[in-house]
């Protein structure tokens, strides 16, 4: 009976050591993997790759070399694919520029600086100066909204006008990006979920940026998300919001003088829908509520939003 208590015992103190240490393992390798994943970084890939402040960064052109020019801005996680469906209706008689901002899609995914609104701004200023392009009429979609503000902000000239697709014009009228998408945010657990994300798990984070029944994320669109690092995704999300909290949107285009068509879905699940009445306190703006689609028009109904976008770019051209 003595050996028999000894023994048992025995296991309970080996156990009382084995679980913490393991526990400390655990602890260990999530740490070294949050520290691992937030450092990756990646080269630009593909071809149309031009090199500007802070990395080479994708570019696709479509249309008339003679056209006026649209450029087209994707929002976070984005890319040009994103604009894939409305390209086709544009391109017939506009010159289609598409960037893939620093960190998204086929272009460089620096580990370090370069991701602030104000840079990918100036980048897409580069860019078109690089391409010839001495005006044109900017889009941008949610964050790309921001930067193309940052653009006009930063180059009067080069921007004719502005128009906005579901950008939110102030960081307190966000709503979500879905359980997934916060859990990205929570230090150790975020880097984890990258290290282990999945189709799956990437489509339910994109399922908050369309509202439309029976929509399908392409699959392509997936795809860009798992090519991104962790670091570009969160470092572009936290400039976003210093940059709206610095100054909303709409103090911002105040003052510029721009032509403005803010496009927004009435159900969005991302921004509030009712934000877009901020945008009336730009002078002239022109604010449309898209009913029947979410966050992201030119994937819920191309036709309709080109069209909205093509008369807006006529109109702005005869203004001139």
């Amino acid at each position: 009976m003595v050996t028999s208590w000894g023994t048992g015992g025995s296991v309970r103190r080996k156990r009382r050591v084995i679980v913490p240490v393991g526990l400390l393992l655990v602890a260990g390798l999530l740490v070294v993997n949050a520290v691992v994943v937030s450092r990756q970084e990646a080269d630009a890939t593909g071809d149309s790759l031009l090199f500007v402040d802070g990395g080479r960064v994708h570019v696709r052109q479509d249309g008339p070399a003679d056209g006026p020019v649209l450029v087209l801005i994707h929002g976070l996680a984005g890319s040009t694919r994103w604009w894939d469906s409305l390209v086709p209706l544009l391109a017939k008689s506009h010159r289609v520029i598409r960037v893939d901002l620093l960190g998204h899609g086929r272009s460089a995914k620096p580990g370090g600086g370069g991701y602030t609104i104000p840079e990918q701004g100036r980048r897409v200023g580069a860019v078109l100066d690089r391409l010839g392009v001495k005006q044109a009429v900017v889009v941008g979609h949610s964050t790309g909204g921001s930067v193309a503000t940052a653009l006009a902000e930063q180059r009067g000239d080069l921007v004719a006008a502005l128009a906005l697709l579901d950008s939110g014009p102030r960081s307190d009228a966000f709503i979500s990006d879905g359980f997934v998408g916060r859990l990205l945010f929570v230090p150790v657990v975020g880097q984890l979920l990258w290290r282990l994300r999945s189709d799956g798990i990437v489509r339910r984070g994109l399922s908050t940026a369309v509202s439309r029944s029976g929509y399908t994320i392409p699959q392509q669109l997936v795809e860009d998300v798992r090519g991104m690092t962790y670091h570009a995704l969160t470092a572009t999300s936290q400039a976003s919001d210093r940059y709206l909290k610095q100054r909303p949107l709409p103090r911002r285009l105040a003052g510029l003088g721009k032509p403005l068509l803010v496009l927004f879905g009435v159900e969005d699940r991302r921004w509030r829908a009712s934000s877009a009445a901020d945008y009336r306190a730009v002078p002239g703006a022109r604010v449309e509520l898209l009913p029947g689609v979410g966050h992201s028009p030119m994937l819920e109904d191309p036709a309709r939003t080109a069209g909205l976008l093509g008369d807006f770019a006529a109109h702005t051209a005869r203004a001139r």
